[in-house]
């Protein structure tokens, strides 16, 4: 049975009968009330925003440059609540604040520092010997190498020599800490070293055996992947004007925008003044987040085992380095693979020396 619907009719002059007539001025006075408030929403806004960047700037100082977390997350995370920043990135901010006034060679500049201390990837590969050529910034025209292999070459040239620095300084430190726990008795020196060591890597509680685990080294060619792939081997904007070799966020101090984040985002890339300063934060955050305590645990493993440490078992422990999770591993697996990089897990730096360091 169909329903019949019956129209109502609208009588023309019903909206000015004497109920809605009493009703105009309430009306009237809500429009207005509703336009004023639309037109000083902006203004409120833009004061409120005005405010809240002052107060930033107020709370920044001259270390706010490395205050970052450092698994990319937000400064309130569990980790920092009980971590020091300061102890933690102190020798970091020591680096960083060595050399500000720093000459960007240029690629062919290097390209002859290279021939003449006769530093070759080849030999490297052979000799496991490399030159301590430490450049404390990026050529700018390594974007403008058209031969993809020799760009790539050019990149692992300059990073190679910072990443074996990093790792001496590292292997020095486990060495030291050996000795001490081998020991029965230790000296007031080596118990203010330890301390020094505990902040340093993050350990309030001061366990030995966490210790342990976090001071140690990143296998070369890993290292050498993930520079790769987080700078494009060397090309990218956040390695060219910032230093940034490992694309590490930091929501205070000096940074530099991703140019496809939104403006709400309070993230940048982290600027350092020298390319080692980078790579020392790398190693630092590796070793102490939590994010990567199973990498660390992994990298014990192998140790107990007398292993070497493989980047390649070491690297599926690296997922929650960046958003893409497992695909992240595989492309660093892949770059390590195609470009031969565990040649140089075993290369050591060799001594500086006064006639190299007046060519550099």
């Amino acid at each position: 049975m169909r329903k019949i619907f019956k129209k109502n009719r609208i009588k023309p002059f019903k909206v000015f009968d004497e109920n809605n007539l009493s009703s105009l001025p309430r009306i009237i006075l809500s429009s207005v009330l509703v336009i004023l408030f639309f037109y000083s929403l902006p203004i409120i806004v833009n004061f409120t925003s005005n405010k809240i960047e002052s107060s930033a700037g107020i709370q920044n100082n001259s270390k706010a440059i490395l205050a970052y977390t450092l698994n990319k997350k937000s400064s309130n995370s569990s980790n920092s609540q009980t971590l020091n920043e300061d102890d933690l990135l102190i020798d970091i901010y020591s680096l960083n604040d060595q050399e500000t006034d720093t000459v960007r060679l240029d690629a062919s500049t290097i390209k002859q520092l290279f021939e003449d201390t006769d530093y070759k990837l080849d030999d490297v590969r052979k000799k496991k010997l490399v030159k301590p050529i430490a450049l404390t910034l990026l050529p700018a025209e390594i974007k403008m190498i058209e031969s993809v292999k020799k760009r790539k070459e050019f990149f692992i040239q300059i990073v190679l020599p910072l990443i074996l620095e990093e790792n001496k300084n590292i292997k020095l430190d486990r060495k030291r800490l050996f000795s001490i726990i081998n020991k029965n008795n230790n000296s007031s020196s080596e118990k203010r070293w330890l301390e020094k060591k505990y902040k340093q890597y993050g350990i309030p509680s001061k366990d030995l055996s966490i210790l342990k685990r976090r001071m140690d080294i990143v296998p070369v060619s890993l290292a050498l992947a993930q520079a790769a792939k987080e700078t494009g081997w060397g090309t990218s904007r956040f390695a060219q004007q910032g230093n940034a070799l490992f694309g590490q966020w930091t929501w205070s101090g000096e940074g530099l925008k991703p140019k496809d984040a939104e403006k709400s985002e309070g993230h940048k890339v982290m600027k350092f003044n020298v390319l080692q300063a980078s790579v020392r934060a790398y190693q630092r955050n590796i070793n102490t987040h939590s994010s990567y305590e199973e990498f660390r645990l992994a990298r014990a493993k192998l140790r107990d085992l007398g292993e070497p440490l493989d980047s390649m078992i070491l690297s599926a422990y690296l997922h929650k380095y960046a958003e893409t999770g497992n695909e992240y591993v595989k492309v660093l697996q892949k770059i390590i693979q195609q470009n031969n990089l565990k040649d140089f897990d075993d290369a050591k730096l060799l001594p500086s020396s006064i006639e190299l360091e007046s060519l550099i």
